[in-house]
């Protein structure tokens, strides 16, 4: 079972979020907060595998709250409806497993949590700063990894060699390439 913590200001959408993935059969929504800091206090008590949080939110802003939780282990994705410069380089210094739009359909994010879950890093194509990539091929192995393309799919595509585009975006988001 795969447990969660919602973090949303708004609290039509966090009721709403919370209800459509605890009809997932292995998700459970653990605990709802409506600000970033409950946010904070909710994974260190109930510990969950996930938390999902609002970009922008009073007393401490899911980007704040996510770089705290960096250190705990918890996998965190962030919801939002817009980019805005700085946030994308943002999340990932705080290990920001995933960064999602929050008007993707239900199933979507389910996925995405499972995805997530599994180890992989999910980012919406939308969300990704302009001049994070100034290439159009990395855009594009950028994108395919967002949109959750196979390694070997990736592999097939047609814009040179992919490992040296990966090796690229990898040093930029500062991961290990080995």
């Amino acid at each position: 079972m795969i447990r969660i913590v919602i973090a949303e200001d708004q609290e039509m959408l966090l009721a709403a979020i919370g209800s459509l993935l605890n009809l997932e059969e292995d998700m459970e929504v653990v605990g709802k907060a409506e600000n970033g800091e409950e946010a904070l206090t909710l994974v260190h008590l109930l510990k969950p595998d996930v938390c999902l949080m609002d970009i922008e939110m009073p007393e401490k802003s899911g980007l704040e709250a996510a770089e705290a939780l960096k250190p705990y282990g918890c996998k965190v994705i962030i919801l939002t409806t817009f980019a805005r410069n700085g946030y994308f380089q943002r999340a990932l210094n705080a290990d920001v497993r995933g960064y999602l739009l929050k008007d993707s359909p239900s199933e979507e994010l389910a996925g995405s949590i499972r995805h997530i879950i599994n180890g992989e890093r999910i980012y919406s194509s939308e969300l990704i700063d302009e001049d994070f990539s100034e290439t159009a091929p990395e855009q594009n192995v950028i994108e395919s990894f967002g949109n959750s393309e196979s390694t070997k799919k990736i592999a097939h595509m047609q814009f040179g060699t992919v490992r040296k585009y990966l090796s690229s975006i990898l040093d930029k988001i500062k991961l290990p390439t080995g």
